[in-house]
Formats: structure tokens, C-alpha cells, sequence
């Protein structure tokens, strides 16, 4: 970099890519954060300046870079690391982090991921993939229930069905397969046997060859308290995750990261990006994989940079260059607990255009942060109205001395923003708090 200061584009307009541009936009190494398209809350940051292209544009994307001297790029959602945004910026002489189209297929086909699992001996659940839905039943014949039937491509987090009787697996697949419902991305299903156990978030930077744990993580993807009802994108997460020990973070990075790695290399797809592992730990301690995603995760991203005290940007950089043997990540030792607040209606169809109200009083309350999702500035211009814009719309974020100490506070911001029809889990951390109050009364 020749001590150059750094243009970075922020790819996304989610939670994640808020929580990005925030964490880039403190290194020192940088200059400018631009976020394509961003939301309201990218639009307030000081350094940040949102840029009116999707996501999903990636040529546009990759002009607006070459013409403003973008440095590094850092995608966010996983859309546009399947559709190969990275390939293209490298044909183009531009530096992004993340995936090529070939690696990204790690989470782009759940049958790639699973047969790849497979093959290599890394340890994840009993699997069939099906584009006759005749066939696919006959498979859960020799299943036990629950049995869990997956979208074989993007589905937005929602493609996963966990049913719980023979009229539930019928109607999902036959929802996927017949009924199209999740489009494309449902014309070939995965069913799985389900897993019991404590799931939890590891989530890696690679560099195609080495490997920098980030601080692990546990969310909550189902919609109600007490981990019921339909599958979502997160409704909150927390960092770090006690069920991942030392000796549980050891296991995972040897029995699935290191040879997850070194295996994608071996086939000519050498994995550069983050790289996040969703692991069902059993009660006999054996992490297996539930699913790879080529991104960070969101929620996990809130939480786990408000811990973070290194440079994400030097992570980044080091990894581009090939050099993420030579760096450390720096963890506070407090806990970050993140709470979505959601739109009325999702996970299904939302409403949009409310205001939201009470934002400017959490903006002051220490070691508190709301990163902004699915939210809209109406004139564009920070301070003004701020509305919703899509399903998760907000990600209300503390850090305190301990897990439960931070669900409080961060649940006491929750409790000063409002509008109509917003809704919370309650119970986001709920394993964590009574591990805290378990330890309590053994002492």
C-alpha cells in the first residue's frame, strides 16, 4: 500500500455491511467508505457515503470502483460472491475480499457442500439430494423425524424446513419442488437427518492457504421464544459462544476449517474470503457441519465486531496479500449481544414505510450501537425521517461484563424505539444467561 490511505466499497445494504463499514471506517489505513446501496444508518456514519447501486449490479459496481480508485472492496451478502463479483473485480485489476464463484459454491449449492463434506471426511449429517420429489420421499422413509428439507440454493436464510411429521415433509417438498416456491433456488432439495446438540457460529478469515479465527458466535434463526417457530435470516446473536471452548475452538478448526481449506485448494478452488462454518456441537463434543456460508454471518457480524479491538481492514489486506499467518486478532473480553427488531409480517410478506421513532435516544447510551438493516432515509440526508424498508430492520447492539448483563442493555434500547407493528425475540442468549446463572449458584 506504499502508506497510500484506502478508498473501501462496502458491498451490501444489510446489518453486516453496516457493522463493515462502521469497523472499516475506524482503521487508520483508510480513507473513504462507500457502501453499495447501504441504508439509513451507513448514510449517518461519519466517513461513510452511500452509493446508489445494488448489490447485485456488479458491473456497475465494478466501474464505480475503477473510476473512483476503490482500494479493497468487501462483500457482504452472498448473492453477488455466487454470481462471481470477485472474479470479475480481479479481471479488472481491483482487489475484493471475498470467494471466487467456484469456491462461493460452498454455500451456493447445498449438494456441492454436502457431497464436498462428504468426500472429505469432515463430519455433517446423513444426506440424500433430490430433483424428484418421489425420490426424495422415499429417502425420508429411512430417516427418523424430524427431518430437516433444505433449498438447494440461495434462499434469503429462510430455505430450510424442519419437519416434524410425514404431512409436514411431504408438503415441503413437494412446496419446493412442485409449487416452486423458493424458485430456482428450490428445483433441487437436500434432506438431511436432524441433528441434536448446541448449534454455533465459527466464522473464519481465509487467504487461500491460512486461516484467522474470528471470536465465535451463536444466533437465533428461529422466529418465537424458545427457538419455535419458522426459520429467518437471525432474529439476534451474541459473542463469544461458551460452547465453543478452547478445546471445542481447537476441534473445529482441525476437524473442519483446516482441512475445509486445504481440500478447496486441493481441487483448484482456493478459498480467499470469510468463510463461516454453522456446527451443530453433540452431546458426545463432535462438531458437525449443518451448512457453509461464503460471508460473514448476519446477525454474528454485529456482535462480533463490537468485540473486535484490531484492524479488520490490516486482516483484510493481509489476507489479500496472502499474509494472514502474520496477523492477530484482538478480542475484548466483554460479551456482544445483538437483538433484531423486525417488521410486522416477517418472515413472510412485511410491511414497509414506517417511521421509526426513537432512534436519536439510543445514539448516546455507551457500549450500545443500532446497525441499521432494512431502513431508509427519506430524504437521504442523515438526521431526517428514518422508515423501513425490509423484514429485519434494525439490530440493537451491546457490549457488557457478561452476556446477561449486555441482553439487558441492549433489550432496554430495543425498548425506546418503536413503530407500528415492530417485534423482538425475548429470549435472544437465553443458553448463554443461564449458563451465567448456573455458574452463579455453583459458586
Amino acid at each position: 500500500m506504499n502508506g497510500e490511505s484506502l478508498r473501501v466499497l462496502v458491498v451490501g445494504g444489510g446489518g453486516r455491511e453496516h457493522a463493515l463499514a462502521w469497523k472499516a471506517s475506524q482503521s487508520p489505513l483508510v480513507s473513504q467508505v462507500y457502501v453499495a446501496p447501504g441504508n439509513a444508518g451507513t448514510d449517518s456514519e461519519p466517513g461513510i457515503s452511500n452509493i446508489a447501486i445494488a448489490a447485485d449490479d456488479i458491473d456497475a459496481l465494478a466501474v464505480f470502483a475503477v473510476e473512483n480508485e476503490i482500494g479493497l472492496t468487501i462483500v457482504g451478502p452472498e448473492a453477488p460472491l455466487v454470481a462471481g463479483i470477485t472474479d470479475v473485480f480481479e479481471r479488472r485489476g481491483l482487489r475484493c475480499f471475498g470467494p471466487s464463484a467456484a469456491a462461493a459454491q460452498l454455500e451456493g449449492s447445498k449438494t456441492f457442500s454436502k457431497e464436498f463434506l462428504d468426500r472429505h471426511s469432515i463430519p455433517t449429517a446423513k444426506f440424500g439430494s433430490f430433483v424428484d420429489s418421489q425420490k426424495a420421499l422415499e429417502f425420508c422413509k429411512s430417516l427418523d423425524l424430524p427431518i430437516v428439507i433444505k433449498a438447494d440454493g440461495l434462499a434469503a436464510g429462510k430455505g430450510v424446513v424442519i419437519a416434524d411429521d410425514w404431512s409436514s415433509v411431504e408438503s415441503a417438498i413437494d412446496d419446493m419442488l412442485k409449487a416452486n416456491r423458493f424458485g430456482d433456488a428450490g428445483s433441487k432439495v437436500v434432506v438431511e437427518e436432524f441433528l441434536t446438540g448446541e448449534e454455533a457460529s465459527f466464522i473464519v478469515m481465509v487467504d487461500g492457504e491460512h486461516i484467522l479465527p474470528m471470536a465465535s458466535s451463536q444466533d437465533h434463526k428461529a422466529a418465537y421464544d424458545g427457538d419455535t417457530g419458522p426459520n429467518t435470516g437471525g432474529m439476534g446473536a451474541y459473542s463469544p459462544a461458551p460452547v465453543v471452548d478452547s478445546a471445542m475452538h481447537a476441534k473445529i478448526m482441525q476437524t473442519v476449517m483446516q482441512p475445509t481449506v486445504a481440500a478447496m485448494a486441493e481441487e483448484g478452488a482456493p478459498y480467499r474470503g470469510f468463510l463461516y462454518a454453522g456446527v451443530m456441537i453433540s452431546d458426545k463434543g463432535i462438531p458437525n457441519v449443518l451448512e457453509f456460508n461464503c460471508r460473514f454471518g448476519d446477525p454474528e457480524t454485529q456482535p462480533i465486531l463490537m468485540r473486535l479491538e484490531s484492524d479488520l481492514v490490516a486482516h483484510v489486506v493481509a489476507a489479500m496479500d496472502g499474509n494472514l499467518d502474520s496477523e492477530e486478532a484482538r478480542w475484548s473480553d466483554d460479551s456482544a449481544l445483538g437483538v433484531v427488531m423486525a417488521a410486522k409480517g416477517y418472515p413472510d410478506q412485511y410491511a414497509k414505510g414506517d417511521e421509526i421513532e426513537g432512534l436519536s435516544g439510543v445514539s448516546g447510551i455507551t457500549d450500545t450501537k443500532v446497525f441499521h438493516a432494512g431502513t431508509l432515509a427519506m430524504s437521504g440526508e442523515p438526521g431526517d425521517k428514518v422508515v423501513t424498508s425490509g423484514g429485519r430492520v434494525l439490530c440493537v447492539t451491546a457490549v457488557a461484563a457478561s452476556v446477561s448483563e449486555a441482553a439487558e442493555k441492549a433489550y432496554r434500547a430495543v425498548s425506546s424505539i418503536h413503530w407500528d407493528g415492530c417485534w423482538v425475540r425475548n429470549d435472544i442468549g437465553h443458553r448463554a444467561i443461564k449458563r451465567d446463572s448456573d455458574t452463579r449458584e455453583d459458586r
